[in-house]
């Protein structure tokens, strides 16, 4: 979901695994994303007047979808709006990053089609789940990272329990949860959350919040699927793509099953 530059993300295009991406992310200045060595200058939003244009050079580069980064009061509500906004007026889906309680309201009240992650420093309000369920929202909570940051950072007032909570809070009210992991290795992580295996572990913490082992598995297959428009996958099905898993046990009974694999195929070919 944030990816540059726009010849680093075309080089994985038409590989196996399937990629897609946000590409350029925006972002607001001074906060930890706009000090991430390397980041484009022009990812960084000052006013709502350069949103527009943001988000029709990530369309005109091929973005697959348009990101946007609530960070604190970093980027205004305008900006946000209207980075959503412009993103919705190209077709595509807008996903937005909030870690807070706050920056959760925001990027709802924007219309964000996904908000990834979930607060760290308390639980989402009743008003802001009731608000995403209305408004058709997907949530990815990504509870790997959030155990990961948790851990590491050690903020004030930040609780790994707010955001597991939170998961639990969308998941009853019927909000769409979907498995992601924002797999990143970075110093401030006392354990890395890397591609692939964090997605296994991602289940359990999934599960721990609520949603049942079926739940969970539907969340890294079909509704990724349906949701990001992939009809040609998800499932196993005849003439579907042949993304497979087998494994050792029964996920259904025990999600960490799925990370006991015995053999990948990836669109119909065994992967070594």
């Amino acid at each position: 979901m944030a990816c540059w530059p726009r010849e680093r993300v075309d080089s994985f295009r038409g590989q196996v695994p399937d990629i897609r991406s946000a590409g350029l992310p925006a972002i607001g200045p001074g906060g930890n994303h706009a000090k991430m060595p390397g980041m484009p200058a022009e990812a960084i939003l000052t006013g709502p007047g350069q949103a527009a244009e943001f988000v029709a050079r990530r369309v005109a580069e091929g973005s697959d979808y348009i990101k946007v980064v609530v960070e604190g009061d970093l980027l205004d509500q305008a900006t946000i709006d209207v980075v959503v906004a412009a993103g919705r007026a190209h077709g595509k889906l807008t996903v937005a990053h909030a870690s807070s309680v706050d920056a959760y309201r925001r990027a709802v009240r924007a219309g964000a089609d996904v908000v990834t992650h979930v607060p760290r420093d308390g639980v989402v309000d009743a008003e802001t789940v009731a608000r995403m369920t209305e408004q058709g929202q997907l949530a990815v909570p990504t509870l790997a990272m959030m155990e990961a940051v948790t851990a590491g950072l050690r903020a004030a007032g930040d609780d790994y329990a707010f955001s597991r909570d939170s998961v639990a809070v969308l998941h009853a009210a019927g909000v769409p949860i979907l498995a992601g992991t924002d797999a990143l290795s970075a110093p401030m992580l006392p354990v890395p959350v890397v591609q692939g295996a964090s997605l296994h572990h991602e289940l359990a913490p999934l599960v721990d919040a609520g949603l049942s082992e079926t739940d969970a598995l539907r969340a890294a297959t079909d509704l990724p699927a349906r949701y990001f428009g992939f009809s040609d996958r998800g499932a196993v099905r005849e003439g579907l793509r042949a993304d497979l898993v087998l494994v050792d046990g029964d996920p259904t009974r025990d999600v960490a099953a799925t990370g006991r694999i015995r053999r990948v195929w990836a669109a119909g070919e065994v992967v070594a």
